[in-house]
């Protein structure tokens, strides 16, 4: 089974789970997202998805992006205004941190619990109460420092 394939099964499972629809125009969106080789925009994705449905409009896509990031099935990096897949579905309370390469664009997950713990904690010590966080750390991959 090829990790694509993996988180739409699931993305299946989940939705069946939460008592929600994963649509086929939904389940297209998350496919292209999960295979695109980099973090992906809501209008380059929505020109990959006129090549299948040409008829597709940016509202499609935006409600698509609605469903997949409520459901924690993508994560957007706010600071390219883009998206990438989730790599750890169904645990939607997880911080996200972002590694951004500045030259190709490529987006790492990664997950470091001793990051997320030392925010929570330095938030509940100024009585904030974290919903949703997201980290985004711009540098250069190691196959861009190798060329």
């Amino acid at each position: 089974m090829t990790n694509t394939t993996g988180l739409l099964h699931r993305a299946q499972q989940l939705c069946e789970q939460r008592g929600v629809r994963l649509t086929p125009q939904r389940t297209r969106v998350y496919e292209i997202i999960a295979n695109y080789s980099r973090a992906i925009s809501a209008y380059e994705l929505l020109d990959v998805l006129r090549e299948t449905e040409p008829q597709a409009k940016p509202p499609t896509v935006y409600r698509a992006l609605d469903f997949l990031l409520a459901q924690g099935f993508v994560h957007k990096v706010e600071s390219t205004n883009s998206y990438i897949a989730c790599c750890h579905l169904g645990h939607q309370g997880h911080c996200s941190q972002l590694l951004i390469c500045d030259q190709c664009g490529t987006v790492e997950e990664c997950h470091t619990e001793e990051l997320s713990d030392a925010l929570r904690e330095k938030a509940q010590q100024v009585g904030f109460h974290v919903q949703h966080h997201v980290i985004e750390t711009h540098g250069t991959c190691a196959q861009c420092l190798a060329q």
